[in-house]
């Protein structure tokens, strides 16, 4: 699905996109435009600004360079660009820092003197799927995969879980096993010592906040604002959008259901799904669970039973807006109300998501902005980049047939030809002469010397990928060559930015990684050497 937004095949169901075009060119002509997705007043804007102040000041995090975005973001002109992801440990898959470094790239692109932009990255510290987060997986220099998983209690959002000491102590006795330079592997230490200090007030960090401060001190510098919506300054400014999803709850769910049938039409699959009764919002108990809001009639209701009258949930709202938060059909809805935003830095999968949105954009008077496609990045070591400059090779084609790469260089290496792809094109041109006098002879031969011709090909594409790998396993065993690639470029059977942390490049390579990950474009698809 992402790759039809690319091309303008989905303008339908997104309100910036163009049948023509790219989504560079959609939002260079939005922010030119002077569109956003909300158009803040001046009341509304202090407001908003004050409350990042309050957030950053709380975590400590109020350098020059912030201080700098938020006065840039007061101007009366400016917008944001947005880029967020769950609170992962150590900041958990690369990714989540290759989009933050988005929103700032994106941002420096986009920003002028008259109309500021500023990159924000929203923390989902709302998301109570602790397994999603409890986890991270280093690369050291001797090639060995670790992986921490710390006791991270689920059920509640993990914004409100306090970090742990033997949280602490547990990565320090990660980063110190790891293989890695001593300087690198000190500073990353120093990293999360500031990441794990008190707060400001002198009281214990929460597990978002030690996400927060890891990500501000990588990219704080670029000019990147963090936002918690957990914050109370923060809940209390989306408190309006919560209350007017409640007026009406199951409208916006219907909405997304009316999208996900138009594009089930289209032979698409939905990603969203909301059932009879669901509503777009999750509401914390007492006892700290977070659970959905359903409602019937004129009822309220969540899954351990308690039953709540719409008076009794805005009264919730007013005392502590914190406590009732969106779901993925709402979110983006959310936070686009709260801020002035020219683009949403999403990855494929919530790219297919937000397709089924527009309905609930309108229904809350908002505009969705553009969606933009984030930057990836994969890391090429210099044993990698030797490597796959040696196969011919790029990271992308391992990380979809790590095998048949290494099987088609050895291939041609040693001239065999039984597996070239000139050898079967050559095949399959004798197999469709055959066919066509077959078929002259009698007419009546014409679909089954088809069908005949169609199968072999397909039998002996499937014989050559068969020989590939029995290739590229002989060679494994000999030289490591494929389980290199694949530890590398597909950790635990994962693309490598969906696996390794970003902090795995900067153990073993230093600063020059976050250099070399700001000198990226905006939105590009790199696979970037590390020298």
């Amino acid at each position: 699905m992402a790759a039809a937004y690319r091309r303008g095949a989905l303008h339908h169901f997104f309100a910036q996109a163009r049948s023509q075009g790219t989504p560079r060119e959609w939002l260079q002509e939005w922010r030119d435009a002077g569109g956003a997705s909300s158009r803040l007043d001046a009341e509304q804007r202090t407001a908003l600004v004050a409350a990042l102040r309050e957030y950053h000041a709380h975590l400590g995090l109020l350098t020059p360079a912030t201080t700098a975005a938020l006065d840039a973001l007061a101007h009366p002109a400016a917008r944001v660009v947005v880029a967020g992801q769950q609170a992962g440990l150590l900041t958990g898959p690369a990714y989540a820092v290759h989009k933050a470094a988005d929103a700032a790239l994106l941002a420096r692109e986009l920003g002028t003197e008259d109309a500021p932009v500023v990159g924000v990255f929203w923390i989902a510290s709302q998301d109570h799927d602790a397994e999603e987060v409890a986890w991270v997986s280093l690369l050291d220099l001797e090639e060995r995969l670790w992986r921490e998983v710390v006791d991270l209690p689920g059920g509640s959002p993990v914004g409100r879980v306090p970090w742990q000491p033997e949280w602490t102590a547990a990565l320090r006795q990660l980063l110190a096993d790891v293989a890695a330079p001593e300087p690198h592997r000190r500073a990353v230490m120093n990293r999360l010592d500031a990441a794990t200090q008190p707060l400001a007030d002198g009281g214990v960090p929460g597990w978002a906040d030690v996400f927060a401060r890891l990500m501000h001190g990588l990219l704080g510098g670029a000019g990147l604002v963090l936002l918690d919506p957990l914050f109370p300054a923060l809940a209390r400014l989306m408190a309006p959008t919560i209350a007017r999803e409640l007026g009406r709850p199951l409208e916006g769910p219907a909405r997304i259901e009316a999208a996900a049938e138009r594009l089930s039409a289209l032979g698409l699959t939905p990603q969203l799904r909301r059932p009879a009764g669901a509503t777009n919002l999750f509401l914390e108990g007492e006892d700290g669970g977070r659970r959905l809001l359903r409602f019937s009639g004129d009822t309220f209701s969540t899954d351990d039973g308690r039953e709540y009258s719409l008076t009794e949930l805005l009264d919730v709202l007013e005392r502590d807006p914190s406590r009732i938060t969106p779901a993925a059909g709402l979110r983006p809805v959310v936070q686009d109300a709260l801020l002035p935003n020219l683009a949403l830095i999403l990855g494929d999968g919530e790219i297919a998501y937000l397709a089924q949105l527009g309905g609930v954009y309108e229904l809350h008077g908002v505009r969705q902005p553009v969606v933009w496609p984030r930057l990836s990045v994969t890391w090429l070591e210099p044993n990698v980049a030797r490597l796959l400059r040696r196969l011919g090779a790029t990271a992308a084609g391992v990380q979809a047939d790590p095998a048949g790469v290494l099987g088609r260089s050895l291939a041609a290496e040693r001239s065999i030809s039984a597996v070239s792809q000139e050898r079967l094109a050559a095949l399959a041109g004798e197999w469709a002469a055959l066919s066509t006098e077959l078929a002259a002879l009698d007419p009546t031969l014409e679909r089954g010397s088809e069908r005949a011709r169609q199968y072999t090909e397909r039998h002996f594409a499937a014989l050559q990928q068969r020989a590939m790998a029995a290739l590229a396993r002989q060679e494994d065993t000999r030289s490591g060559q494929l389980s290199r690639l694949s530890l590398h470029l597909l950790p635990h059977s994962k693309p490598q930015e969906r696996e390794l942390s970003f902090m795995t490049y900067l153990l073993k390579h230093g600063p020059v990684v976050l250099d070399l990950l700001l000198s990226q474009r905006a939105g590009a698809q790199a696979e970037v050497e590390i020298p």
